[in-house]
C-alpha cells in the first residue's frame, strides 16, 4: 500500500476536517450514557420530572447533532475514497499506455483489466471504511475505557480480560482468511481471461459448435473460484460468532458484577447502566475495527497488484537525441539484428541486415511464422532487438524519444483495430485536427471512399467497437486510410492488403505510390502479385534473409522465392 499512497496523495485538509467531525461525533455519543446515568440518579430516583425533561432534551439535541455530523463524515469519507480511486485508476491507465508489448504480454489483458477495475474498487471500499470507522473506532474505544473506569470502578476490570480475548480471536480468524486473498484475485484473473476470450472469439466458437466446450472450460474456472471463495467465507463467517460470544459473556459479567456492587451500595443504578453502555461501546468499537481489519487482506493483496503495475518500468526508454538533427530522412536500416520474444527458446530473427531509402518500396515475403511481422515491430520500437541496431534516418532508434520516433511512422498492423465512435474519429487517429478534405483525400487513396459514401451518415456513420459492423476488407482500407492521414515519412504495412481483391489491391498500390512522395514503404505481403513492382524484396526463412533483390533478380537467384512465385502465379505466367 505504501506505493499507491506515495503516488496518489490524500488531501490533508479533507482528512483534518473528517477527523474533527469524527471526534465531535465520538464525544457526542460518549456523553449520552453519562447523561442517562444522571437522569436515573437525579431524575428517576428523586421523581423530578423537570430534570428528566431537561436531560431528555439535551440527549435528543446531542443525538440529532451526532446524526448530522455522522452524515457529513460519511459524505466526506466517500468523496475522499472516490477521488483517490479515480486518480489511482488514471495513473494505472497512463502507466499501461507506456508499456511496451513485452510488459503487456507479461501481465495479460485480463489481469490488467481486473487490476484497473475490481482491484481499485476493493482498495476504494477499504479506504472509505477505514476513514469512517477506522478513525472513529479507536477514539470511541479509548474514550469508552476512560469513561468506564470513571463511572464503573472495578466493574470495568472485566474489559482487561474481554478485549485481549476478542483481539486474539479476531486476529486468528483474519490471519487464516488472509491467505485466500491473493488466490482469489488470481482466480478472478483466470475467469476474466476466459470471458474475454469467449467474447472476442464468439464467431469462431459458434462456427465450430464449441459452445459446450467453452462453457465447460469456463465452468471449471468458475467452480474453482467459487470453492476458494466459499473456503474463505467459511473462515470469515467465524468472526461474528466469536465476537457475539465474547460480547454476550462480557455483558453478563458486567451486569452480574455490577448488580453485586449496587446491592452493597458501592455503585448507583445509573452508574451501572452508564458503565454497561460504555463497555458495550468499547466492545462495539473493537468489533467495528475488526470488520475493517477483515477487509485489509483483500485490500492489501489488491494494492500489491496495482503497485506491481505502477512500479513496472517499460523496457522501451526515451533516448536523448535531438529530433531535428537527423542526418537523413525516410531511411530505415537493419544492422545484424537478432531478436527473440520474451520467454522464447530461440530467436525469431537472426542476423537480419537491409536498408531502404526515400521513395523506395521494400517488400518482405516468406513462409508463415518466419519473422516477417517481427521485423516491422522493431521499427516503431514495440520491441527492442537483442543484438544489432535498427537505424532510423541514420540514428539508432533507441536514441530517439519514443514519441518522436513514432511520429515519423504510419503503421498498419496485421490485425486491424478500429475504435468505437464514427469513421471520422477513427481517421483522425492519424491526424487529430483532420477536416473533411483530409478524410476524403485519405479515403480516396485507400479506396475506402466507395463504401463510406454509401453509408447513411457518410464520414459520421457509427463504427462499433473493434469495427465489427464493417467487413474485413473495409476495416483494412480504414486502417490504411488512417495511416495515410498521418502523412508519415515511413509507411509500415503488415500484410495489409490480404483482404482486398486483386483490382482494389492494384488500384490502392498505385494510389499509394503517387501519394507517398519521398516516404519509405516497408510492407509484409503474402501475395507475389502485390510486390512485383517493389524496389527491393526480402525473402525471409527461419528468421534469416535468404534472398534480396527485385522480382526478376530473385527469380534467378533465390530458389525459395521462385518456388513461391511458381505456386502463386503458375509456371506459364513465370
Amino acid at each position: 500500500m505504501k506505493t499507491i499512497f506515495s503516488r496518489v496523495k490524500l488531501k490533508g485538509r479533507q482528512i483534518l476536517i473528517l477527523s474533527a467531525l469524527v471526534l465531535v461525533a465520538a464525544v457526542g455519543e460518549m456523553m449520552l450514557p453519562s447523561l442517562l446515568a444522571q437522569m436515573i440518579n437525579d431524575g428517576v430516583s428523586d421523581s423530578s420530572n423537570r430534570t428528566i425533561l431537561v436531560i431528555a432534551v439535551i440527549m435528543a439535541g446531542i443525538t440529532v447533532m451526532a446524526c448530522i455530523v455522522n452524515f457529513l463524515s460519511v459524505k466526506i469519507a466517500s468523496r475522499i475514497s472516490t477521488d483517490f480511486a479515480a486518480r489511482l485508476r488514471g495513473q494505472v491507465f497512463e502507466k499501461v499506455q507506456t508499456f511496451s508489448a513485452a510488459e503487456l504480454d507479461r501481465f495479460g489483458t485480463a489481469s490488467l483489466v481486473t487490476r484497473s477495475t475490481s482491484d481499485i474498487t476493493n482498495v476504494q471500499n477499504f479506504l472509505a471504511m477505514f476513514l469512517r470507522i477506522g478513525i472513529l473506532a479507536p477514539m470511541m474505544a479509548v474514550a469508552g475505557l476512560v469513561f468506564s473506569a470513571a463511572t464503573g470502578g472495578q466493574v470495568s476490570s472485566v474489559l482487561s480480560v474481554a478485549i485481549p480475548v476478542l483481539l486474539v480471536g479476531c486476529g486468528i480468524v483474519i490471519l487464516l482468511a488472509s491467505g485466500y486473498s491473493v488466490k482469489l484475485r488470481k482466480k478472478l484473473d483466470r475467469i476474466n481471461q476466459l470471458f474475454l476470450e469467449s467474447l472476442e472469439g464468439v464467431r469462431v466458437i459458434r462456427a465450430f459448435n464449441k459452445q459446450e466446450a467453452e462453457s465447460r472450460r469456463f465452468g471449471e474456472a468458475n467452480t474453482d473460484y467459487a470453492l476458494t471463495a466459499m473456503a474463505s467465507g467459511r473462515i470469515t463467517s467465524l468472526l461474528m460468532p466469536v465476537i457475539n460470544v465474547i460480547f454476550g459473556v462480557t455483558t453478563a459479567a458486567v451486569l452480574g458484577l455490577g448488580a453485586h456492587y449496587v446491592e452493597t451500595g458501592a455503585m448507583e443504578v445509573g452508574s451501572l447502566v452508564a458503565n454497561s453502555q460504555y463497555i458495550s461501546m468499547v466492545l462495539m468499537s473493537v468489533m467495528m475495527l475488526a470488520l475493517v481489519i477483515m477487509m485489509f487482506p483483500t485490500a492489501y493483496a489488491c494494492s500489491g497488484r496495482i503497485a506491481e503495475v505502477l512500479e513496472t518500468e517499460s523496457c522501451i526508454c526515451d533516448g536523448g537525441f535531438s529530433f531535428g538533427n537527423r542526418p537523413l530522412r525516410s531511411t530505415v536500416e537493419f544492422r545484424h539484428v537478432t531478436f527473440a520474444y520474451p520467454g522464447a527458446a530461440e530467436p525469431i530473427l537472426k542476423d537480419v541486415s537491409f536498408e531502404t531509402h526515400p521513395g523506395e518500396v521494400t517488400a518482405i515475403i516468406g513462409g508463415t511464422g518466419r519473422g516477417k511481422s517481427s521485423i516491422l515491430k522493431l521499427i516503431p520500437r514495440l520491441y527492442d532487438p537483442l543484438f544489432g541496431e535498427v537505424l532510423i534516418d541514420g540514428v539508432n532508434a533507441k536514441e530517439y524519444a519514443v514519441d518522436d520516433l513514432r511520429s515519423l511512422i504510419g503503421y498498419v498492423p496485421q490485425k486491424n483495430i478500429l475504435f468505437s465512435g464514427d469513421i471520422a474519429s477513427n481517421l483522425n487517429f492519424g491526424k487529430e485536427e483532420g477536416a473533411e478534405a483530409d478524410w476524403q483525400e485519405a479515403a480516396g487513396i485507400a479506396c475506402a471512399e466507395e463504401f463510406i459514401l454509401k453509408k447513411q451518415n457518410g464520414y459520421h456513420d457509427a463504427v462499433a467497437q473493434g469495427g465489427t459492423n464493417l467487413s474485413g476488407g473495409q476495416r483494412q482500407r480504414m486502417a490504411i486510410a488512417r495511416a495515410v492521414m498521418k502523412k508519415p515519412e515511413i509507411y509500415l504495412f503488415d500484410d495489409s492488403f490480404s483482404a482486398l481483391d486483386m483490382k482494389t489491391d492494384q488500384t490502392l498500390r498505385r494510389n499509394l505510390k503517387a501519394a507517398m512522395g519521398n516516404a519509405a514503404v516497408i510492407m509484409v505481403a503474402q501475395r507475389v502479385s502485390t510486390i512485383l513492382d517493389a524496389d527491393r524484396i526480402l525473402v525471409v526463412d527461419d528468421g534469416m534473409i535468404v534472398g534480396q533483390g527485385t522480382h526478376k533478380e530473385l527469380l534467378k537467384n533465390c530458389p525459395l522465392y521462385r518456388e513461391i512465385a511458381e505456386i502463386q502465379l503458375g509456371k506459364e505466367a513465370m
